[in-house]
């Protein structure tokens, strides 16, 4: 899952990266609200943390301009603590959820898988694909005979990235996109090297090759 996080505090930002990547999150991190508005535009990401108080203007004001160009991610807005009119502001601008400073990474990151379960119509915190488990809490995969795997992070993202679009086709470009920030830049043979080590698990039908096109997810095999 690719996030952006909108935040102007450094040390802030570098702690919480680091812990959202350990989460499965690729991110990608800036300080300032006009490059914010420009990357929510043009890059595909799943969900949002967005600082209200950024340098060169507000949080709220780049999230309204998001609503107003039908760019419908999930945003979780990051407040002052006690401060409600932030937080109904906020709502009110289309904000999924917010998040009082200071908080605890843990609730952080429980937040922004409930904003994206729900925006992906999940209730809980697995997603399942035919006969397959990916529980997100613990990044491991359960197959049909009850056996589980724990994943590496790269491997969760990928993984999750196809069980959430069961039957969808994705380039390497769209997968490269959701496994690396912008700072990245791996080769595609990257992709094709993970395949590989996920068919050992699930098997080479369950990820099938599109040729010339990329790679589905088949839930009925």
């Amino acid at each position: 899952m690719r996030l952006l996080l909108v935040e102007d505090d450094r040390l802030l930002a570098d702690g919480l990266a680091r812990q959202l990547e350990k989460a499965g999150f690729s991110v990608d991190t800036t300080s300032m609200a006009r490059e914010a508005v420009i990357l929510g535009e043009q890059e595909d990401y799943r969900a949002v943390v967005l600082d209200l108080g950024l340098p060169d203007g507000s949080g709220l004001d780049v999230l309204r301009k998001w609503r107003a160009n039908q760019v419908n991610i999930p945003v979780l807005i990051l407040t002052a603590r006690g401060d409600w009119q932030d937080k109904v502001n906020g709502l009110k601008a289309g904000a999924d959820d917010y998040l009082a400073k200071p908080f605890q990474t843990e609730e952080l990151i429980a937040r922004l898988n409930a904003i994206v379960r729900r925006s992906e119509g999940r209730v809980h915190s697995v997603v399942k694909a035919g006969r397959f488990e990916l529980d997100e809490n613990r990044q491991s995969l359960k197959l049909a005979d009850g056996t589980e795997h724990t994943l590496t992070g790269t491997e969760f993202r990928l993984l999750r990235c196809l069980m959430s679009r069961p039957r969808h086709v994705f380039s390497k470009e769209q997968l490269m996109e959701q496994l690396y920030n912008l700072n990245d830049s791996p080769s595609e043979n990257v992709i094709e090297a993970y395949i590989r080590r996920l068919r050992k698990l699930v098997g080479p039908e369950t990820i099938a090759t599109r040729r010339g096109q990329g790679y589905l997810f088949n839930d009925t095999v």
